[in-house]
């Protein structure tokens, strides 16, 4: 593959029309759709979106994966799905109470590659916005199966209210739903099994109810009543960019990230980066190649281009996303090691996981 191949690909989302969507992502976020469609995902980083500039305009993630190969995903099987999705979620409406399976289930009833561990980070919470976030008691399948039935299944669930800047981690297995007012940008494996328990007799856009998959979530549920939700962050300062850690999972790391009028490089350490802009438009540039970045779009960086820099284009700082999957679960913990942050806040920061 030649060398113009290997630079910043900027892709355009798939949107989808939930029962529970609104305008915003029209309205707020720049999305080229119909803003009264109830339109509730962006998926700004998946393997059917499309490249829109440079020599490879038009090759889907997919397409990508297939020219480069290594170029791409480094040491990631270019043979498999891209692994990370990466979304924006405007919520109207309660969505589902639902789960996830992990990877094995996934494979052996399913027959997909993975199953679904995800993040959030909330970019906008109006105020008592709420999610569902686990149990409030130890609870059991048979207990699950009968208040599923006689329709108490929301006695068991626990809520908690969110605000801007907090970070959720959703592992397999939690019994989890997103509330009205909230805006999040969600990193996740690359896989759209959901197991909806609970939809609150509510039908869906075609006028039907929605499909409920109470024994597959019976499989794969955690039972465990739950403390906790929102993350502990850690700041630091590395490669001359102010970042925040949010996430380090096996699965994917996410960091929110300023940068300023003065360029700073980045290497890509044998991964794609997934970079999206927020409400100040972002230059990203490999080499000679540089891009501008409108308020909430997103590119990948390919491997093999080693270092990407960025720079705010405008007279204030420009704060991003960055996600990446990682070679280890050691690579940021050697970055914040690196940036001389105490190990054992990088220990308490990393057990989250």
């Amino acid at each position: 593959m030649q060398r113009d191949a290997i630079y910043p690909y900027v892709l355009d989302p798939k949107l989808t029309t939930q029962v529970w969507g609104g305008d915003e992502l029209v309205r707020v976020y720049g999305k080229d759709g119909d803003p009264n469609a109830r339109l509730g995902e962006s998926w700004e980083c998946w393997d059917a979106d499309r490249v829109t500039n440079g020599v490879l305009s038009g090759k889907t993630v997919a397409g990508l994966r297939e020219a480069l190969g290594a170029q791409l995903l480094g040491d990631i099987d270019p043979e498999r799905i891209f692994p990370v999705l990466t979304k924006i979620i405007t919520a109207h409406d309660w969505l589902s109470v639902q789960v996830h399976p992990d990877d094995a289930y996934a494979r052996r009833v399913e027959h997909q590659p993975f199953g679904k561990t995800e993040c959030w980070y909330v970019m906008d919470a109006q105020p008592n916005a709420r999610i569902v976030y686990g149990w409030n008691k130890d609870t059991s399948r048979a207990e699950y199966e009968r208040r599923v039935a006689d329709g108490t299944l929301g006695e068991l669930l626990r809520y908690v209210e969110l605000k801007t800047g907090d970070t959720v981690y959703i592992p397999h297995g939690m019994v989890h739903a997103i509330g009205p007012g909230l805006t999040i940008f969600e990193t996740q494996q690359a896989s759209d099994l959901t197991y909806r328990m609970f939809d609150y007799n509510r039908p869906g856009l075609d006028g039907k109810p929605r499909e409920l998959q109470v024994q597959k979530a019976a499989d794969v549920l955690d039972y465990r009543a739950t403390t906790g939700a929102t993350l502990q962050q850690l700041a630091y300062r590395f490669e001359g960019l102010d970042r925040i850690a949010l996430i380090a999972d096996e699965h994917f790391v996410v960091e929110r990230i300023v940068a300023t009028a003065e360029p700073a490089s980045m290497a890509t350490q044998e991964r794609p980066l997934i970079l999206m802009s927020l409400d100040v438009p972002l230059e990203v540039a490999t080499g000679a190649d540089a891009l501008t970045l409108p308020r909430y779009r997103t590119a990948v960086v390919p491997a093999g281009a080693q270092w990407c820099t960025v720079r705010s284009v405008a007279d204030e700082s420009a704060p991003f996303m960055f996600v990446t999957p990682p070679r280890s679960g050691e690579q940021l913990a050697m970055r914040l090691l690196a940036a001389g942050i105490a190990q054992a806040a990088i220990d308490s920061f990393m057990e989250q996981f």
